[in-house]
């Protein structure tokens, strides 16, 4: 949705109306008995134009909070945490936990077969998160191979390569949009060395529990800590927060617990509360317990609730900044 005009929000209702489990609060729910469970909400006035055009216009103000943050902090090295959803990986293999060593990754735009194939509310986000042409963009394989040794010091089953699969009929993919988001949205196509890291927050069963997040953050600290050169890195999670349908109080708890660093209500979170799209906190947690253990200032930005319907489905967006304290 951020990367789609406000206008075609509601393409993708169609799709919203034929999944029969929508997971909410821990139950699951087809979209009439969302519309039934929700009625008193009046999310209707959220739905109509001028109002998804009020969100979406918050929604670029924020990217841009963000992406000027991340300019001005002139990183050497970016981690970014992200996930795959059937873009690199198909369910022949699943890692849970997957980190890139190689020197390279590219991004491409999407073939004109691809395209055709997808849902229109998809065809139009994918290709505005591409590059106009193959690009090929640095990653710090030394710096994957440091994480990678120390991630597996402190008990993480990780998968390592040097190249990033490819899948499907109709040509490469690149990267997954939660990286390609990032390099075209956050960085303006100004992509610096970085090491990208994808947890399989959607697909069961494999999927990394809370606690296991956090841990992975505080092991992430360690190792960056632990790093002989002296870089400045900039650490990136990308997803979020509650959707395909929105919970706006899920999302405010967690948020105040970001506020107050408190881990422990991070690794509480119930496994049923992080389902389908959002599972993708999952790549917010390592951040946070990383920024939390480096005693790291939040900042919150905005948190942009977008309804697509009046069932409650769509896409809570968060921007949040974490300033060094010193």
């Amino acid at each position: 949705m951020l990367s789609t005009p406000p206008a075609d929000w509601d393409l993708r209702v169609r799709a919203d109306r034929a999944e029969p489990a929508h997971p909410f609060r821990g139950r699951t729910y087809d979209f009439e008995a969302l519309m039934a469970l929700r009625a008193s909400e009046g999310l209707e006035a959220q739905v109509a134009l001028a109002a998804r055009e009020a969100h979406a216009a918050r929604c670029h103000a924020a990217l841009e909070v963000l992406a000027q943050a991340l300019h001005d902090a002139a990183p050497d090295v970016v981690v970014i945490v992200g996930n795959d959803q059937r873009e690199v990986f198909g369910p022949a293999i699943t890692p849970a936990l997957w980190l890139y060593g190689g020197e390279s990754v590219f991004d491409e735009p999407v073939s004109a077969a691809r395209l055709a194939k997808m849902p229109p509310g998809i065809s139009i986000s994918s290709a505005a998160i591409k590059p106009e042409a193959r690009t090929e963009y640095p990653a710090h394989a030394a710096l994957a191979r440091h994480l990678a040794t120390a991630f597996t010091d402190r008990g993480h089953d990780i998968t390592f390569s040097t190249e990033v699969p490819q899948r499907g009929n109709d040509g490469p993919t690149g990267m997954p949009h939660a990286f390609g988001f990032v390099y075209q949205r956050l960085m303006h196509g100004r992509v610096p060395p970085h090491v990208p890291i994808m947890l399989n927050t959607f697909y069961a069963p494999n999927q990394p529990r809370a606690t296991r997040c956090v841990d992975l953050g505080l092991a992430l600290r360690d190792a960056l800590s632990a790093w002989p050169q002296e870089v400045r890195v900039a650490l990136i999670a990308s997803g979020g927060l509650s959707h395909f349908v929105i919970d706006e109080a899920f999302d405010r708890a967690l948020l105040d617990a970001m506020a107050r660093a408190d881990n422990a209500y991070l690794r509480g979170i119930d496994e049923a509360l992080l389902q389908s799209g959002t599972s993708e906190v999952k790549n917010w947690l390592p951040v946070i317990a990383a920024a939390n253990a480096e005693a790291m200032t939040m900042q919150l930005v905005d948190y942009v609730p977008c309804y697509r319907s009046a069932a409650g489905t769509g896409n809570a967006m968060g921007f949040v900044l974490w300033h060094p304290s010193n």
